[in-house]
Formats: C-alpha cells, structure tokens, sequence
C-alpha cells in the first residue's frame, strides 16, 4: 500500500506546520498562544521487519478497505502540549508585541 503514511510523519507534519504559522507571524501585531492540540486517527498496524520494534503504525482513512490483511486496525487518540525548547514554556504564534485591540469594538474587547 503506496498512500500509506506513518503514524511518526503525521505528528511531524503537524509539528512543521506549527512551526512555519509561527514564522509567518513573528511580523503580525497579534498573536496566539498554543494550547493542548487533540489528535484521533485509525492507525493500521502491522509487523515490519525492517523497523527496529518490529511494529509500525500507519494512518489509515476510516473508510478505506483494507482487503485480506494480517494487520489489525485501532483508534488511537492523544493530546500533545506544544512547548518552545529555549525557554520550556508554552509555544506562541506569532510575534513578541501583544498587538492593539483599538480597531475592534467596545463590546469585542470585553
């Protein structure tokens, strides 16, 4: 299976784009603080052995057959929390100025 994509390449897919929004902000007057990011995928897995552990865990689409396979299928759900690894607090997005709130309305700003 071609379109297979492992479980590692998602989250890293994810974390890379954390980190260019981050870059196209650091010019932005407002910015955004990173909270706990939730992730669910059905991951296919399967014994590999080429990999190290002898398992790797693929993403799979839900609806997708998978044909007569050996490989079991299993929803796996978890929460990462983002944290910059210079100063070990939580990540931003965008620049350093916390921006100006003048253009919005009395009632947004409350």
């Amino acid at each position: 299976m071609s379109d297979r994509i492992e479980l590692a390449d998602v989250v890293g897919a994810v974390r890379d784009g954390l980190v260019e929004a981050a870059g196209r902000g650091a010019d932005k007057r407002l910015r955004f603080e990173l909270g706990e990011i939730q992730m669910e995928f059905m991951v296919e897995v399967r014994r590999d052995a080429r990999a190290r552990g002898g398992v790797k865990a693929w993403v799979v689409d839900a609806g997708a057959e998978t044909g007569v396979s050996t490989a079991r299928t299993h929803k796996v759900s978890f929460t990462l929390k983002p944290m910059d690894t210079a100063t070990g607090q939580d990540w931003l997005i965008a620049a350093d100025d916390e921006g100006d709130v003048s253009g919005f309305s009395a009632a947004a700003r409350d």
